[in-house]
């Protein structure tokens, strides 16, 4: 951090239950040459990587199906979310994170993945930074069940669609997870198929 219109003043953790959560104070260079005292909240839950698998030949692509509290309590009547598999980096590689994510929560075993791009998603109030990926899939690659893994609370259902039915839940708003969105839109401009 070397912004020179930044100074850190004082770093205070809220919450370290389930991510932490620190309220940080700094003054702000603006451009008048003043500085200004602000303070933000900023959630720490680490950086994550995220993938969508598309098959050429079925053109279908998979999804998973989970019940996100946040959307729920936000107006997502039953709180299940249709989305891109994913997972958080821990101390993995992202290449490695989403390998292993995959295999977890689809049940795929990939070893080819190509990374698309890198986003902050929420950067108003989240340090996270998810790397985005695709891979081809085949039947073949298919090892287990996938679903997630019990310890972690996970229960996902895994879901292969039609990749145009799948495009097209963007605009009924039957998919509403930004990632999910982006890397169907990435897929779309890019012509897997």
């Amino acid at each position: 951090m070397k912004n020179p219109k930044i100074e850190i003043t004082e770093t205070k953790v809220l919450s370290n239950n389930w991510y932490t959560l620190r309220k940080v104070t700094y003054n702000y260079l603006k451009k008048d040459g003043t500085w200004q005292t602000q303070s933000r909240e900023a959630y720490d839950r680490g950086n994550g990587a995220t993938i969508l698998l598309y098959n050429k030949k079925t053109k279908t692509i998979i999804l998973t199906r989970q019940f996100r509290l946040p959307t729920y309590l936000n107006g997502n009547e039953t709180g299940m979310l249709i989305e891109a598999c994913a997972g958080l980096l821990d101390k993995d590689n992202a290449e490695e994170c989403i390998r292993r994510e995959t295999e977890e929560e689809t049940g795929y075993k990939i070893s080819s993945v190509e990374k698309v791009f890198e986003v902050y998603m929420s950067p108003g109030s989240v340090t996270e930074i998810v790397h985005f990926f695709t891979a081809e899939y085949t039947k073949d690659m298919k090892v287990n069940d996938g679903g997630g893994i019990a310890d972690e609370q996970e229960n996902i259902e895994v879901l292969e669609l039609d990749f145009d039915e799948a495009y097209a839940m963007i605009a009924s708003g039957e998919i509403k997870d930004a990632k999910t969105i982006m890397l169907l839109q990435h897929a779309k401009i890019n012509l897997y198929w």
